[in-house]
């Protein structure tokens, strides 16, 4: 899932579970185009691969994602700039207050994802 902030994706796709995210989320990455307001892009750890890094420079946002710790040429991480990454986790945690999304009631993907855009939705306008 890409998010812009707390409460707002931006894309969002299912993978299968044993998959990797990082090949996932490069996919939802070519949806993207770079907002004039919004130049870097919070990853977490899991997005960190050279491949990941060179689509989110190409596509003109800057990455901020700490290095994992067995980098042999490790570079630095904004921080204070990271610690907002909680923000996409906060989402997750609102959709987990739908009981049909956290317990995967449904069989069927296009169910499931049909509720995710449900949740989403709610989640969007409760801002409002």
């Amino acid at each position: 899932m890409v998010a812009a902030d707390a409460r707002t994706a931006v894309a969002f796709a299912l993978s299968p579970g044993p998959a990797h995210d990082a090949p996932q989320g490069r996919r939802l990455l070519n949806r993207l185009t770079r907002p004039a307001d919004s130049p870097t892009l919070l990853m977490d750890r899991a997005y960190e691969d050279d491949a990941t890094r060179q689509l989110v420079r190409a596509r003109g946002f800057r990455p901020v994602a700490p290095p994992k710790r067995n980098r042999l040429a490790p570079w630095s991480c904004d921080k204070a700039l990271y610690k907002r990454r909680n923000e996409i986790e906060r989402l997750f945690r609102r959709l987990k207050g739908f009981r049909r999304i956290f317990s995967r009631f449904d069989k069927l993907d296009v169910m499931f994802l049909g509720f995710v855009t449900f949740g989403l939705i709610i989640e969007f306008l409760r801002l409002r």
